[in-house]
């Protein structure tokens, strides 16, 4: 049975809580509202407008205007000259400046598709970029400019929906563009501004109010109050266009001919005034640009674009530290199931040809994935419900020496074990081991000194158990060696065969250490805990051991990052980094990741200094089954200045 959600309804259902922590209200302090002065006598002939964004960018350039007729886009100077134009009938604006010329994003009314247009320093425009026609009535569009400088074009269109597109990279328009994600958006929107640093999208629901999202490729589509009509906020009729500058938001209300401004207060909005607006027609779209004595404004009404100055300078954004965004450079074919199926990879080396290792990936709705170093699938074991594997040289199988993977398969609650051939690398079932775990997760594999191979399984309640494997008979039996436990759940684990040591991670606590020997004391040794850079849950694990030095590498699920540590005491933090999208290679970012698993080994080319593998939990461009992806260890050490 469906039931309809009036607004009413649906306000109190989505914003009863929302409302009361999104520090919309209006300030306590009380402060004279700043003053709006009209400054041009007659507005500007045009549909939309805005200031350009960065005046030191580009001196010369003041506005960029939409005509109303076929003289199209135009860019002025101070004094309202023309200093360029692009011919056509457009709708519609946004833009973003950079060091070698300008973006800029409109709707070509005469084919009604957006389009993306480049202006180098010389005034010279790039051939039109057009977005492949949606299958919706493009309402509003806007751009927005990452930390690796991909900028991306979102349209938002009737009935709630919305698209996210790639459009260009370091300032240059593609040659073409990527579709990164539909979008669930509120219906009645047609407004929407992103803030670059932040990272946040602003979107209107006329009648409702103002809301935010992400606006990161690999970020989840969640939204959250920004202010609300009255009486869940402060809004007093409808919301229709805003505008950003470092620190504050201003909104209209064109039907109660109001400006509201807001003010950043840590990671919300607060209101800070609202400023009536006399004498205009409905006015609908704002830009603003920070100056020295406050605010320079053009607002648009249905007679043209308003030159005005507000004497109102917002609270001094927080800055943050900027993870690094490190582009992926391969990605696998995606798994066969939808939905959350790709878990943990491990990485196999061929030893005799190097370049022809291969990833293991579980899909822990069917089986496991076999892949070479482009992404290629090359094998898939449909044998169940897989979640973690991990991969060890050396086994004896009745009387010959293979490798082996092993996996935790949660059908069975059982250890699944793979071989491997040693020259080709192709994997074989060799069968299961029984465990008494009743709810089988996490595992990794140990190789101790002696040359026996373990392989270490967690249950959800915390449960670690400890096999030592051995297939002489040419069946594999485990001997049950060991037993621990921490307090909560874990998952990711990974053991260091040079120096015995074992890691295991408790996904809302932390990171703990400990002898990897079976015959040796389960004594638990925090190495770091969740708070500070990393963000729970604590997913994978995995070691770089390099010739110079170890690295602890843990996929920090909170924050979309992955956090380095020296692998011995007292396991100093070297830094975080993100796996961005490769607009280049076509390759979307990793985020919400599970497993991980890093080689030092050089296998060749772009893997000269090993290959991190990570699991991703949202798959985009296109969107679509989960799958990992691969960048070169090389581009951590050189983000992180590792040695």
């Amino acid at each position: 049975m469906y039931m309809t959600l009036h607004k009413p309804m649906l306000l109190s259902l989505c914003i009863a809580l929302a409302a009361c922590q999104s520090g919309a209200g209006v300030d306590s302090d009380k402060q004279p509202a700043p003053n709006l002065s009209i400054v041009d006598a007659a507005p500007l002939e045009a549909v939309s407008a805005q200031l350009i964004s960065d005046a030191d960018l580009w001196p010369d350039a003041s506005q960029l205007i939409v005509r109303p007729d076929s003289r199209g886009l135009q860019i002025l100077d101070a004094k309202g000259a023309v200093i360029s134009d692009f011919k056509g009938r457009f709708e519609g604006l946004d833009h973003r400046v950079g060091a070698q010329g300008m973006l800029i994003a409109t709707l070509d009314r005469k084919r009604q598709q957006a389009v993306l247009l480049g202006l180098d320093r010389q005034h010279r425009w790039s051939q039109p970029l057009y977005i492949p026609r949606t299958g919706f009535a493009i309402e509003g569009l806007c751009l927005f400019r990452d930390a690796a400088r991909n900028s991306f074009l979102f349209l938002v269109g009737e009935e709630g929906i919305g698209e996210q597109w790639l459009v260009a990279a370091n300032m240059r328009p593609l040659a073409t563009p990527q579709r990164v994600r539909g979008l669930s958006l509120p219906p009645e929107s047609g407004y929407c501004q992103v803030n670059d640093q932040t990272g946040e999208l602003i979107v209107n629901e006329e009648g409702v109010g103002l809301w935010r999202y992400a606006a990161d490729a690999e970020a989840p589509l969640v939204r959250g109050p920004v202010d609300m009509v009255q009486p869940f906020g402060g809004i007093a009729e409808a919301t229709a266009g805003m505008a950003l500058v470092p620190g504050g938001l201003l909104a209209l209300d064109p039907e109660a001919g109001a400006l509201h401004l807001y003010g950043r207060d840590a990671d919300s909005w607060r209101s800070h005034s609202v400023l009536p607006l006399e004498g205009f027609d409905e006015p609908e779209q704002i830009s603003a640009r920070l100056t020295e004595g406050g605010l320079e404004l053009l607002l648009t009404d249905e007679r043209g674009a308003h030159t005005a100055r507000l004497d109102w300078q917002p609270p001094s954004p927080t800055v943050t530290a900027v993870i690094p965004m490190l582009p992926a450079q391969a990605q696998t074919d995606p798994v066969p199931h939808l939905g959350d199926a790709a878990d943990d990879p491990a990485i196999w080396v061929n030893a005799q040809d190097p370049g022809r290792s291969r990833v293991l990936g579980t899909d822990k709705k069917g089986g496991l994935g076999v892949y070479d170093l482009t992404g290629k699938q090359l094998q898939y074991l449909p044998v169940g419900r897989l979640n973690n594997v991990d991969v060890r040289t050396g086994f004896v199988l009745g009387g010959k020496q293979v490798d082996l993977a092993v996996a935790s398969n949660r059908d069975h609650n059982s250890l699944h074990l793979f071989a491997i051939d040693p020259t080709s690398g192709q994997l074989s079932d060799i069968g299961q081991i029984a465990t008494p775990i009743s709810e089988i997760y996490g595992l990794c594999m140990f190789k101790d000194r002696q040359g026996a191979i373990h392989a270490i399984a967690n249950d959800k309640d915390g449960t670690f158990l400890q096999y030592r494997l051995e297939g002489s008979s040419g069946s594999p039996r485990g001997e049950l060696v060991r037993q621990f436990t921490v307090a909560s759940q874990p998952e990711g684990c990974v053991a260091d065969d040079r120096t015995q040591r074992l890691f295991v991670g408790e996904e809302d606590e932390a990171v703990w250490t400990l002898d990897a020997r079976g015959d040796a004391p389960a004594k638990l040794e925090r190495v770091i805990g969740v708070g500070g850079p990393l963000h729970d849950d604590v997913e994978g694990l995995a070691l770089y051991q390099g010739a110079k030095a170890d690295y602890l590498v843990i996929s920090s699920q909170g924050n979309d990052s992955y956090l380095v540590l020296d692998a011995a005491a007292p396991y100093a933090v070297r830094g975080a980094f993100r796996v961005g999208l490769n607009a280049e290679r076509g390759i979307d970012g990793a985020s919400e990741t599970d497993g991980l698993e890093v080689t030092s080994a050089n296998l060749g080319g772009i893997w000269s200094r090993g290959v991190l593998v990570v699991q991703d939990g949202r798959k985009r461009m296109p969107e679509g089954a989960q799958n990992y992806k691969y960048l070169p260890w090389a581009a951590v050490a050189d983000a992180l200045g590792l040695d």
